[in-house]
């Protein structure tokens, strides 16, 4: 069951998937890497009301899927998110079962 947040004036679920790719897509992340991101980038989402549904990766890119509320502006939390600079990829999910999107990122080739 989804988590549905409801306030005075809204009810909805809002999930974006974020992709995070290091420059030149470098391969540079190991395992310990992505543990330690998925750690700082969980607190993050903490401070600002939102939760990591899902985290993976590869050696170079980060996959995340974040359910956020209304009141915070996804550029706002991609920005405090970013490890580096340069660029990001944030969309919604859409029409595309939650349960699709999980399984996506669960499946990164995630270096040991």
């Amino acid at each position: 069951m989804q988590k549905i947040r409801t306030g005075r004036h809204f009810v909805l679920v809002m999930h974006v998937p974020v992709v995070f790719v290091t420059k030149f897509q470098h391969k540079v992340f190991t395992h310990a890497h992505l543990t330690r991101m998925e750690e700082i980038m969980r607190s993050v989402c903490a401070d600002f009301a939102c939760e990591l549904v899902e985290f993976n990766g590869e050696d170079n890119h980060a996959h995340l899927l974040v359910d956020f509320p209304p009141k915070i502006a996804a550029t706002r939390l991609v920005n405090s998110l970013k490890c580096w600079s340069g660029p990001y990829f944030a969309g919604t999910v859409g029409g595309a079962p939650l349960a699709v999107v999980k399984r996506y990122i669960e499946q990164q080739n995630r270096p040991v």
